[in-house]
């Protein structure tokens, strides 16, 4: 059975989101292994607006990040579609910059939302959406929930 995933380039998205209803919430994320923080994070993101665009990191975007050499674990075009099939996402975007600058202004999302384990106030990120207007939320930051505590666990399982 084929999917029709919608995971789409950079270069794609202006038009993609054009089509979206609006208010468009936004976020961004690796989202190497997909677990119960990042369903709870992502559905609460939805909650706000009428779509959810993920941002998600290349796997050249990821390996930026300094998540250690082995990271990704997962490759990108697999993480969009796990993203993809969640009711709640609307669209998935690739992008292989360290940070999702340049696709917030390409974008311009209605709602800009990190979790709280960032300082919202202290983000670039937020500059640029509040300059069109729109907003920007920090979510509730779930302990025990993490990629890195995940794979540091399984890891010294074997």
């Amino acid at each position: 059975m084929a999917f029709d995933v919608p995971v789409v380039t950079e270069f794609e998205s202006a038009a993609a989101v054009a089509a979206l209803p609006h208010p468009v919430v936004f976020t961004n994320g690796v989202f190497d292994i997909l677990h119960r923080g990042h369903v709870n994070y992502l559905q609460a993101a939805r909650g706000l607006g009428a779509s959810l665009v993920i941002g998600l990191n290349s796997d050249v975007s990821a390996r930026l990040l300094g998540k250690g050499p082995d990271r990704p674990l997962n490759a990108e075009r697999d993480r969009g579609a796990v993203l993809a099939a969640l009711a709640c996402v609307s669209l998935v975007v690739l992008f292989d910059d360290r940070t999702p600058v340049g696709l917030i202004r390409r974008l311009q999302p209605d709602i800009y939302v990190k979790g709280g384990d960032y300082d919202i106030e202290a983000l670039e990120e937020t500059r640029w959406v509040r300059s069109w207007g729109g907003s920007a939320v920090a979510m509730p930051f779930v302990d025990g929930y993490s990629t890195t505590s995940l794979v540091t666990r399984i890891r010294s399982a074997s």
